[in-house]
């Protein structure tokens, strides 16, 4: 694998990264050596089989360049669903130090707290089937999907939005959107801390007064599922989850608030990055030292899109609630339809982790990558401190996904991170002129799968062979020691943008 993943990199100033080679660790490490202007090594998790097939040089460079950056502790890491991204890779994991180093957008991403909730269910697979086509005609009807999909009956107020900015997943429980429980289980009980909308701005607010309870398009996704496999009974049950019960996916983000907070502060790190005088090998790695001015307010405009993520993802759980009570007839609560866990793997947060026989406070940035906290975390939602925090692995819709749980081996190695899905093969563009004129919708249909999308466009470049297979990725997370498998769900209905 070493001299196929070659590339070489420029920074801004025309100083290059030189070759950037991996060579194997083990059966499912790869290691880019510290070169250069790197600060210290890129760890690429990957077997034989994902490192022939599906790692490519540029997010291989990706990963060395971010191994560049000031205040960088550990290794620059990045998961087995890595593919390129916007300055950091898909799949990558930092960590900086809260005194030398830095916050970079980049390492967020546009999507801000874009993630993942999992609802199970009460219903089994033989009382679903024969109303598949009805409950995601009803999801497509419930929820808005597609580019710039908008709530034609609510407008929030400036003011409204603030509020969710400041409160998250709670703010829409007050509105009625939901109850006290779904809070429990989701990372920061719905509420990411220390968010300031006065660091938002107007455009931002313009753009997600009528975004709440939308899912977006692209990889955002509604999915039916049925939990096709258990792996650990006992931490299944804990999950409430069991062979034969249906389950919901929903994966989406913080919608266009997100998107422009990241757009007005890599202008602002631009000139943050000349005025400290940074050499940074991508322009597409803006970024400001944590304690800077522009850091800081990074940061609590990042969290305030963030609580926009969890109250979108809270209302969209109303909406599913309502599609099933529509097909079904009865109250949800009576269906069983409880959130399991809300995840988000688009975050920079502010964490605590052991280094060198020395507890940190750092800075670490997944982009791509989900919190696996071990039994015992004390940032573990509470219902599941006995056996670890589920970790959501959202496969492509045509194979599956699955539920995994955290060890003491992600602490220990990669900042109490994991994979975040399957990760692409294909770009969207690719992907559509290899689809061409198939009709995907009725191949998918033809394996059991009921699919629908806004847009012919939005299915094909979602289309199954535009990801790695995602068994193949939590195999390796699992050798890694970064997470145990649960659950597989196979998919049987999907809602896209």
């Amino acid at each position: 694998m070493s001299k196929k993943g070659s590339r070489s990199a420029r920074g801004p100033k025309g100083q290059a990264l030189g070759p950037v080679e991996a060579e194997r660790i083990d059966e499912v490490r790869l290691r880019i050596p510290r070169r250069g202007p790197m600060r210290t090594d890129g760890i690429v998790y990957a077997d034989a089989d994902l490192a022939r097939g599906a790692l490519d040089p540029e997010p291989l460079r990706q990963v060395a360049a971010v191994a560049c950056l000031p205040g960088i502790v550990g290794s620059s890491l990045a998961m087995p669903d890595i593919h390129w991204g916007y300055g950091f890779p898909i799949g990558g994991v930092a960590a900086f130090d809260l005194e030398d180093g830095v916050v970079s957008p980049g390492g967020v991403g546009y999507d801000i707290h874009c993630g993942v909730r999992l609802i199970r269910s009460d219903l089994e697979r033989g009382e679903v089937v024969p109303r598949l086509e009805a409950l995601v005609r009803a999801l497509f009807d419930e929820v808005p999907t597609g580019v710039g999909a908008h709530q034609k009956e609510m407008r929030l107020s400036a003011r409204d939005l603030r509020e969710v900015c400041r409160r998250g997943a709670a703010w829409a429980i007050e509105q009625g959107f939901g109850e006290s429980a779904d809070l429990a289980v989701a990372e920061d009980e719905g509420t990411v801390p220390q968010a300031d909308p006065g660091e938002v701005s107007d455009r931002a607010f313009e753009r997600g007064s009528r975004q709440l309870g939308t899912l977006g398009s692209g990889n955002h996704f509604l999915e039916i599922g049925v939990v096709e496999e258990v792996f650990d009974r006992g931490v299944a049950e804990v999950f409430g989850l069991r062979e034969g019960g249906i389950t919901v996916l929903i994966h989406t983000g913080s919608r266009g608030l997100g998107h422009q907070v990241c757009t007005d502060f890599l202008e602002r790190m631009d000139a943050a990055v000349r005025r400290e005088g940074l050499d940074l090998p991508d322009r597409q790695l803006a970024c400001a030292p944590i304690r800077s001015p522009e850091g800081r307010s990074y940061l609590a405009a990042m969290n305030a899109a963030a609580n926009v993520a969890l109250a979108n993802r809270q209302m969209i759980t109303a909406e599913v609630r309502r599609a099933f009570e529509t097909v079904f007839g009865g109250r949800w609560q009576d269906l069983g339809l409880r959130v399991v866990q809300d995840v988000a793997h688009n975050i920079a947060r502010i964490e605590e982790h052991e280094v060198a026989g020395r507890r940190r406070r750092l800075c670490v940035h997944r982009k791509g990558a989900t919190r696996a906290l071990p039994p015992g975390h004390p940032l573990c939602p509470g219902p599941y401190r006995s056996v670890g925090q589920p970790v959501l692995v959202p496969g492509d819709m045509g194979r599956e996904s699955f539920v995994l749980v955290g060890t003491e081996g992600a602490v220990r190695e990669s900042f109490a991170s994991a994979c975040h899905g399957a990760g692409r093969l294909l770009s969207r563009s690719s992907a559509i002129r290899q689809v061409g004129r198939r009709d995907l919708a009725a191949e998918l249909r033809g394996r059991g799968i009921v699919a629908r999308a806004a847009s012919r466009e939005t299915l094909a470049e979602e289309a199954p062979e535009a990801y790695k297979d995602v068994a193949a990725v939590v195999r390796v997370v699992h050798r890694a020691g970064l997470a145990r498998p649960v659950a597989r769900i196979r998919p049987l209905g999907v809602a896209k943008g």
